[in-house]
């Protein structure tokens, strides 16, 4: 899956000049962008074994970075000799009740409740069946990744996770009352969000940037089944890139 800006458009046609590559079966996907390009590549190729990401857009957390120059020829030499590792990171399920019936959807970044108007959402929540608000006002609440914790639950206050550590990321979104501290659970863990008065504070879902309107109730959790497989080169450093792309930035 190809990005439209130049520089991934650039490396797709170098590519593809130099031939198949040996060794790189059907189910694997090179994803020629940024993370943005990856979350779609992810969704929009369901049957696919692994993803491998090539950083042609900004930040690129999700994909491997590429020398300025002779950029085919490495990505090649790399596919060629089997130079990458595949790892596979938890994803969260969603399941909504909305005010037209149940939706459901994969994130690899999050899910996230959220207002839908101007005014703030009371939302009620559990983890595990124990209560964590009762009545909590705010913006909304959102659920992420490892992976995705260094986007939008890291922008609101929550904490950036190293990408292999296992784990759910629960983040209040301008919590009003009570000041919900943001929370590390395992990825084990099962959340529950009933949104209280929707008729007047109606809420939406979003899972990985795609909405869903009007929701009543939210139930997230992870399964190792849902497992997302992304491949990068056998040098890629997940610490030093979480250092220099999100806490140094």
């Amino acid at each position: 899956m190809v990005n439209s800006n130049a520089r991934a458009s650039a490396l797709a046609a170098a590519l593809d000049a130099g031939g198949p590559i040996p060794g790189l079966g059907d189910d694997v996907v090179l994803v020629l962008g940024g993370d943005g390009t990856m979350l779609h590549a992810i969704h929009d190729h369901p049957g696919a074994r692994t993803f491998i990401g090539l950083n042609c857009g900004y930040l690129g957390f999700l994909m491997n970075d590429l020398p300025a120059e002779n950029a085919a020829a490495h990505v090649r030499e790399r596919l060629q000799a089997g130079r990458w590792v595949a790892h596979r990171f938890p994803r969260l399920r969603l399941r909504a009740d909305t005010t037209a019936g149940v939706v459901e959807g994969l994130a690899v970044n999050d899910v996230y409740v959220e207002r839908q108007s101007g005014t703030t959402v009371q939302l009620r929540a559990w983890i595990d069946g124990h209560q964590l608000a009762s009545r909590l006002v705010c913006d909304g609440l959102i659920a992420a990744t490892p992976v995705g914790s260094t986007a939008y639950s890291y922008s609101a206050g929550g904490a950036a996770s190293h990408p292999l550590v296992r784990s759910v990321h629960l983040t209040a979104i301008c919590p009003h009352a009570p000041r919900l501290a943001p929370i590390v659970l395992p990825a084990s863990a099962k959340i529950a969000i009933d949104v209280l008065d929707p008729g007047r504070r109606p809420a939406r879902a979003v899972v990985d940037g795609r909405a869903h309107g009007d929701v009543l109730r939210v139930e997230i959790a992870s399964d190792p089944g849902d497992d997302v497989s992304l491949g990068y080169f056998d040098d890629h450093d997940f610490t030093a890139t979480l250092l220099r792309k999100v806490l140094r930035r």
